[in-house]
């Protein structure tokens, strides 16, 4: 995990390297924000940490439609339910480095202890 993270982290910095007018942060904050036209923070939460989208009552249950948790997955992991959209989930055509900056968004966020970081909000 530790040398994968590196070499995630290596990657990121040699992609935004030559100084550019943003900085690694910003810009994976603003692809989490908005990829494609809507952004992951919509249904997974500001951080990651999974969110509640929509609820109804149907009879005199409430049923919740839930974005899962993606601030605790593998780089595996993550990239794999990237590939094909899950029941709700759009297919957002990300390339590599989309997918890196997205991840290390999370891994960051995670990392500095966030209030939801360590949440068994699923």
């Amino acid at each position: 995990m530790r040398i994968g993270l590196f070499i995630l982290l290596l990657l990121v910095n040699s992609i935004n390297a030559d100084e550019s007018f943003i900085s690694n942060d910003e810009y994976a904050k603003m692809l989490y924000k908005n990829p494609r036209g809507i952004g992951c923070d919509k249904c997974h939460g500001e951080y990651g940490e999974g969110k509640e989208i929509s609820s109804y009552i149907s009879g005199k249950n409430k049923i919740s439609l839930i974005g899962p948790r993606i601030n605790n997955l593998s780089m595996r992991q993550f990239k794999k339910a990237l590939k094909k959209g899950k029941r709700l989930m759009p297919e957002y055509f990300l390339t590599d480095e989309e997918k890196a900056f997205l991840y290390y968004y999370l891994i960051t966020q995670n990392k500095k202890g966030l209030k939801f970081a360590n949440s068994d909000k699923q």
